[in-house]
């Protein structure tokens, strides 16, 4: 079967846009099933980074074509400042290239402002959003009044609704947050020119899916952030709005299950957050400073599309069993091992405490954490520089004894691991 899904195991941040990169050398497309431009991939290839944000990864593969299901929500804004960006690093961003469904939905100034709004009356009990309007985007979807693009065919009816749009979240913004009200016709006529630029990308691309699976075309399904963001699944409120679990990929492109191949969990050799909400493993000082790095570096935890820095905490296995289960994930992806070379020890939560009891599946899920305790497990480190290594067998026995114990108490193979941030630096299994 020509599908392979490719899902983040934790809380975002796990280097799926690499590994997207690398499997789209041998896919024909590549296609983002869910989210926003509140993601982040980045992608190193030699001396130029590309930091994609609504483009699938695969695009910086030459020959891959990009799609942006209707499972997204899309600021167009966004869209094509970063069409721009890839354009002047040599990228191809045509319509021959890139695929947007016309029933995603879009983002205006109208939910940026609402999302701010919002955050900002949670004052000691903040989400942690990226700010970008993605919340009140799927809002509007769910409450049936949002805009869907295919608005953008008829320039005329885009230009009401945008202004009922922008009207009614005025009412919202000026009587319950007290802020400044927008300006409905100029938001109104700037949609109309965006719809100019972005119509002859239209398309629906659940069927445009469907044919090129019926074809055999490898298809990959691309995810924004991870399993424990999900929605439903994840640490609920501390979560995103859509679906960044394998499931989200059917309803997200629209096409069937019996297309899956393989379904890759992406996963940090330790673990990190960004924002709020709960955090077993996390560790503070100076050991999470040595995880974290400096900022000076493009792979240190600085977040790709807001730049905070990322909470860091040791790889927590309870979490990741419970990812593996609720995605159906068949193989993992270890991203950052390099950055645990130089460490005497590195750890391994393998279960957790509460209550004079000892889990090691959660009871009731992941939404409240706080009861929990980790156990952890400690393991030799390595002082080798692996950031040259390309086998397993190559790896120091420390090194190779983490991905060991990781796969035995997971149950599930590690067919990849990372050693450095460039598209080479990667070690296969087979």
């Amino acid at each position: 079967m020509p599908l392979n899904i490719i899902v983040g195991a934790q809380w975002g941040d796990e280097g799926k846009g690499r590994v997207t990169d690398l499997l789209a050398a041998e896919a024909q497309i590549a296609a983002r099933y869910s989210g926003g431009d509140n993601a982040g991939h980045t992608v190193v290839v030699g001396e130029k980074v590309f930091k994609l944000h609504l483009l699938p990864s695969g695009l910086v593969q030459p020959h891959a074509i990009g799609v942006l299901a209707h499972g997204m929500v899309i600021n167009p804004v966004s869209l094509f400042h970063e069409m721009d960006l890839l354009a002047g690093m040599g990228l191809d961003v045509s319509p021959a290239r890139i695929k947007v469904s016309a029933a995603a939905h879009l983002i205006t100034p109208a939910h940026i402002a609402l999302d701010g709004a919002d955050e900002a009356a949670r004052a000691g009990d903040k989400i942690g959003t990226t700010g970008r309007g993605i919340g009140p985007a799927y809002t509007d979807k769910t409450a049936r009044r949002g805009l869907r693009a295919e608005l953008m065919f008829n320039p005329e009816e885009l230009g009401d609704r945008v202004e009922q749009h922008i009207r009614h979240a005025n009412k919202i913004l000026e009587k319950i947050y007290n802020q400044t009200p927008l300006d409905p016709v100029a938001i109104a006529a700037d949609y109309t020119q965006h719809a100019q630029r972005l119509t002859p990308y239209l398309t629906d691309t659940a069927l445009y899916l469907h044919e090129r699976l019926k074809a055999n075309e490898v298809v990959l399904a691309e995810g924004a952030q991870g399993t424990l963001l999900d929605l439903d699944l994840g640490t609920y409120p501390y979560v995103t709005s859509s679906s960044p679990t394998s499931g989200g990929v059917f309803s997200g492109l629209g096409v069937s299950p019996r297309f899956v191949n393989r379904i890759l969990g992406v996963t940090k050799s330790f673990q990190t957050r960004v924002g709020e909400g709960p955090f077993p493993t996390e560790t503070f000082g100076v050991e999470a400073q040595r995880l974290r790095g400096t900022g000076d570096n493009q792979w240190d935890e600085y977040g790709t599309t807001t730049g905070r820095p990322r909470r860091c905490g040791w790889l927590d296995l309870v979490l990741l069993r419970y990812a593996i289960r609720v995605n159906g994930i068949s193989e993992l992806v270890l991203s950052k091992m390099d950055v645990l070379s130089g460490l005497q020890t590195v750890k391994l939560c393998v279960a957790y405490t509460a209550n004079g009891q000892t889990y090691t599946e959660l009871p009731l899920g992941p939404t409240n954490l706080a009861p929990f305790c980790p156990v952890y497990e400690e393991l030799p480190g390595w002082t080798e520089d692996i950031s040259h290594t390309r086998s397993l067998t190559d790896l120091p026995e420390g090194a190779r004894r983490f991905i060991q114990r990781v796969e035995e108490l997971t149950g599930v193979p590690v067919t990849m691991a990372s050693v450095g941030p460039e598209r080479t630096q990667i070690i296969r299994a087979n």
